[in-house]
């Protein structure tokens, strides 16, 4: 038997979460009928992906057991900037301090809801953003196994204390770039 989740992306809105929820009740009970082996408990969550999952965190975490922030698409939409648009792609910085508020406000209503809330994407396998990362209080990093070393040292390198200090600061600067120098400047 493999410990296995369901997580569902793209939600932005309580009621899609419900629905979804509704269907794997739907499913257990087909399981169930059948005399089919399943977790009864098994944990769904969602990714955080849109700006609104985001303003409605604190709802979705009282239906969710979990949560994982997708910094790409999360980026791109708080930042109204296509990744694969050359003329904008610039703007599609996960260190932007919106973005970074947004991972923040994501982490703090989890965490009220007392559930776990992970990350993935290009920013969770940044060895250089993971002290701020540690410090915005997340859970979870998920990355491609080349990254896991580097961040891993960057584990080990900082204490819980310093690094909420570290990112309490970040969060009161006004650019990705100047993030990425403070960032820079503290590894």
């Amino acid at each position: 038997r493999h410990k296995i989740r369901i997580m569902f992306p793209m939600v932005g809105a309580l009621s899609e979460l419900q629905a979804a929820k509704a269907l794997v009740a739907e499913v257990k009970a087909e399981l169930k009928a059948e005399k089919a082996p399943f977790d009864k408990n098994i944990q769904v969550g969602i990714m955080i992906e849109v700006p609104s999952a985001v303003a409605i965190a604190d709802q979705l975490a009282k239906e969710a057991d979990f949560f994982s922030i997708g910094t790409n698409d999360l980026t791109q939409y708080v930042m109204a900037a296509d990744r694969g648009n050359a003329r904008v792609a610039g703007l599609a910085q996960a260190l932007q301090p919106a973005v970074l508020r947004m991972i923040k406000l994501t982490v703090d209503a989890g965490h009220a809801a007392n559930i776990w809330v992970g990350m993935c994407g290009e920013l969770a396998g940044n060895a250089q953003a993971t002290p701020l990362l540690i410090g915005l209080g997340l859970d979870e990093l998920s990355m491609s196994a080349p990254a896991i070393p580097a961040v891993k040292a960057a584990v080990r390198q900082i204490t819980e204390f310093d690094a909420k200090r570290l990112a309490e600061k970040a969060l009161q600067l006004e650019s990705a770039e100047a993030v990425a120098a403070f960032l820079q400047a503290h590894s």
